[in-house]
């Protein structure tokens, strides 16, 4: 026959001291794995959720990134009349951009970190259907205006509305504050295209070009099309593949949390296990008082499996709740392709939260086999002789 789970549960409470404290060790386990596990969570939403499935990036043949493309107004006239490019009244949806970085002062890095300096035309912010102005307004074209998304208004003190940042040749005002969502464009400056050439001489050799197009179906014939065209030399993407490439910056600091919290899971482990090895020991009476009254081996190995499980569960809700202040808390990383900052929010999402429990219940049958097997292995009499 089984013995009852309150027997175990029981047991917990009168050790509640030592309960705490291994089910704290646990926990703080979990938290370092939950708490990597919401960063690259939110790392990976950020460039996930940038783009449009319809937009289609341009880029010299090449070029792994934006910053490092250089493509010329010259293709970009070659380009913007192709079939399948949607259109906005008698215009094509294509917009010409150029990619720089500049350096701001933030709130983590008072020496400055690297923005993402974006010049475009009026259609390219079209293009952009994500993107909603929050406060002020856009820029105007022949002017030294700038757009900054809300996460450089809220982390970096000198990009507020209304203040005036010098980069290039002049100072720049900010006119308005847009919100892209959780995409990457909240960590990017929108500048008009011409001006910003025209500031850092670039008035012919520029980045990229985005274009639209008109259905999906068009998608992948546009792509096929740019990139089987030896005149342009040019390699096409949609947008969202390009931003969905670069959560590669996330893999150091992945690899980085998970090898910390398996070296804190090996000492969770021999702490469970201590903890267990200790219950059997204080309760050698007891178990050897079990088998008299007729509970099987099997029975007392269930029993004390059990309550290390528990034990775990506990720590694991433990942990759970240690990362939760972390969910929707903004921070910055640098990107490794862009090599610019991109601002990003904590996720502790359900899913994530379920990986931590399944974490802990790992860690405490790992921790708990050998006592409960050494539990039940004692001989009766053995068990009743100690003290």
């Amino acid at each position: 026959m089984a013995i009852p789970l309150s027997y175990n549960i029981r047991n917990l409470i009168v050790r509640r001291t030592t309960t705490l404290m291994t089910a704290l060790g646990v926990g703080l386990t979990v938290a370092v794995l939950l708490a990597v596990l919401a960063l690259v969570q939110g790392l990976s939403s950020a460039f996930e959720s940038t783009g449009d499935p319809l937009n289609i990036l341009i880029m010299r043949k090449g070029a792994t990134a934006e910053l490092s493309s250089n493509f010329t107004r010259t293709m970009f006239q070659d380009l913007k009349f192709k079939p399948g490019i949607a259109r906005d009244g008698n215009d094509p949806m294509a917009s010409l951009e150029m990619i720089t970085i500049i350096n701001l002062a933030s709130v983590d890095a008072p020496d400055g970190m690297n923005i993402t300096l974006r010049g475009l035309p009026p259609v390219g912010i079209k293009m952009r259907q994500q993107v909603k102005l929050t406060q002020g307004r856009w820029f105007e074209t022949g002017k030294r205006e700038i757009v900054v998304g809300k996460s450089i208004a809220n982390r970096f003190p000198d990009a507020r509305l209304g203040a005036k940042l010098k980069f290039a040749r002049g100072e720049w005002e900010i006119v308005g504050v847009m919100d892209g969502g959780r995409s990457s464009v909240n960590s990017e400056i929108f500048a008009d295209l011409n001006q910003a050439s025209s500031d850092y001489n670039r008035l012919e050799v520029v980045s990229s070009s985005l274009i639209r197009a008109t259905d999906e179906v068009a998608v992948q014939a546009l792509i096929n099309d740019l990139n089987a065209d030896q005149k342009l030399n040019v390699v096409a993407q949609t947008e969202k593949a390009y931003y969905a490439a670069q959560t590669v910056s996330a893999a150091p600091l992945q690899f980085l949390g998970l090898f910390i919290s398996i070296v804190m899971a090996v000492g969770s482990c021999f702490a469970a296990m201590n903890t267990m090895y200790a219950a059997v020991s204080r309760r050698a009476k007891e178990i050897g008082t079990l088998r008299v009254l007729g509970f099987a081996r099997s029975s007392i190995l269930t029993s004390f499996f059990f309550e290390s499980i528990l034990l775990s569960l506990l720590g694991g809700i433990l942990g759970c709740i240690l990362v939760l202040p972390l969910n929707n808390i903004e921070t910055g990383i640098g990107n490794f392709v862009t090599f610019s900052e991109i601002a990003f929010n904590f996720q502790v999402t359900p899913k994530i939260m379920a990986i931590g429990i399944a974490f802990a219940l790992f860690l405490g049958a790992l921790g708990g086999y050998f006592p409960a097997r050494s539990a039940a292995k004692k001989e009766i009499l053995t068990a009743l002789r100690e003290v």
